[in-house]
């Protein structure tokens, strides 16, 4: 059993000077702009572009599989709203490792540290830089090599990338992010240009006409797998030490990339599933590579090719996006006493735990497969991040000086949603819901093991005493 921790709810060793917490103090060199692309590049990665094959496979209808992202995407927007609240009060870097210590308990900041380090991102990295293969493949006309062979050094130069330097990499990851933006929005309006070309809707219409009413499990097993997409909604968090003012910056960049992102998944699945037949876009070949199938019906194989290199962009970025993110959360997982401490920022950028991130995300990419990890990474990065959003109310409960955006509606709604999605995914695949079970109970297993080692900055803290210290001790500029 767990043992309770009978200390107040107060930490007096947080507020030594911010120097004598950390080994190295990492500069707030990333504006609102970076901080948006990066939110934007970690969302627009590897789901969008093949989790609606799949989608359209299992529900029949084009119209459902739209009408499943906009539900995503209603609930994406509400989980960004309520992290706001948190990434106020907490400016360091961290994300949910940070919150969940800070605001209940160490024991479930090393849980979230553990998730994020199986799933937020070792996972998330590795079905990335796989999707990043199978859609350049076949522009290189490399069908034939073995599986691996592209993912691995795409994550091997983007670890090479950030370890040279945070503002470097944040610049080549802002222009090739905004040009990812542009070629998308030409895709989206040359495909409504040429609107007559599609022949999903037309083929497909009489057959789902007459379809029986869909079960909600099914339903709910599908927005488990597109929640996937947009896991990447509270991106910012994990750099908020190095973003400028992060207590306003951070909670403006989550919203706003995340609404950004969810019109244009909207817009790209909806061409995704209308223009290509679903007899065509769910055959074997072409199920896990929708978006390139609709490209060619739109525009030809042409199209198709430049649309490739779009998505090819898209992941690569994604890639980067949570190359410079992980780390972030494991150099202060370090700090904490959970990692070794040359895990922490010696540098200008944590330079071991970007490669540690590497090393294991090419490890799964060596050991899994795209499929296999869509459903398991959508649900335990979900769960996370509901356990987490439930800190805004008992910090309101705690100091009623917390904001509650919206009378805390858009945070109690994503809570309320992602639990009865998992409710519902648990039913219908019970062996995905032990495994993200699991995930999340290891943080609890191996919690007694780091008790004696833990730092005391790692502990909770009253969110009125936070106040002062960060006003104190982290410069917003």
């Amino acid at each position: 059993m767990l043992e309770t921790d009978s200390r107040p709810f107060t930490l007096p060793p947080l507020h030594l000077p911010l120097r004598n917490r950390r080994l190295f103090a990492p500069k707030r060199s990333l504006d609102l702009g970076s901080a948006t692309t990066l939110v934007a590049a970690s969302m627009i990665g590897v789901g969008v572009y093949t989790t609606s094959g799949y989608t359209l496979d299992a529900l029949g209808n084009p119209g459902l599989v739209v009408a499943a992202w906009i539900v995503g995407g209603i609930i994406a927007i509400c989980g960004a709203v309520g992290y706001s609240s948190l990434a106020e009060k907490f400016t360091e870097s961290g994300g949910e490792y940070l919150f969940l210590s800070k605001t209940l308990h160490p024991v479930a900041g090393l849980m979230a540290g553990w998730v994020s380090l199986l799933a937020g991102f070792t996972g998330a990295i590795a079905i990335a830089a796989l999707g990043f293969e199978s859609y350049l493949q076949p522009l290189l006309n490399a069908e034939n090599l073995p599986d691996g062979s592209i993912a691995i050094p795409s994550v091997l130069l983007v670890a090479v990338m950030h370890t040279i330097g945070v503002r470097s990499a944040a610049r080549a990851q802002d222009f090739f992010v905004v040009l990812k933006m542009v070629l998308i929005a030409g895709f989206i309006t040359y495909a409504i240009m040429h609107i007559s070309n599609w022949i999903g809707s037309k083929h497909d219409s009489i057959a789902t006409t007459s379809t029986a009413p869909h079960s909600i499990l099914e339903f709910a097993k599908q927005l488990v797998y597109i929640s996937f997409s947009y896991a990447g909604f509270n991106a910012a968090i994990y750099i908020s030490s190095e973003i400028q003012s992060p207590s306003r910056n951070v909670p403006r960049a989550m919203i706003g990339g995340t609404f950004m992102v969810t019109l244009i998944y909207i817009a790209l699945n909806a061409i995704f599933v209308y223009a290509p037949s679903k007899v065509v876009a769910t055959q074997p070949d072409n199920i896990s590579q929708i978006a390139a199938t609709a490209a060619g019906t739109i525009g030809g194989p042409g199209f198709a090719t430049i649309v490739r290199v779009i998505i090819c962009l898209s992941l690569f970025t994604s890639v980067s996006a949570m190359v410079m993110t992980g780390p972030r959360v494991y150099a202060k997982m370090a700090a904490d006493g959970f990692l070794p401490r040359f895990f922490q920022f010696k540098t200008e950028t944590p330079v071991v735990a970007i490669w540690f991130q590497a090393i294991l995300a090419i490890v799964v990419i060596s050991l899994t497969t795209i499929s296999n990890l869509l459903g398991y990474l959508g649900l335990t990065l979900s769960l996370c991040s509901a356990l987490t959003i439930c800190m805004v109310f008992r910090m309101r409960m705690m100091d009623f000086n917390v904001k509650l955006p919206l009378l805390g509606i858009p945070a109690a709604t994503y809570v309320l949603a992602t639990l009865l999605l998992a409710v519902l995914y648990g039913i219908s695949d019970y062996k995905q819901g032990i495994a993200s079970g699991v995930t999340l109970l290891v943080g609890l297993i191996i919690y007694p093991f780091f008790r004696s080692r833990i730092s005391p900055s790692a502990d909770c803290v009253s969110p009125a005493k936070l106040d002062a210290d960060n006003m104190k001790d982290s410069p917003d500029t």
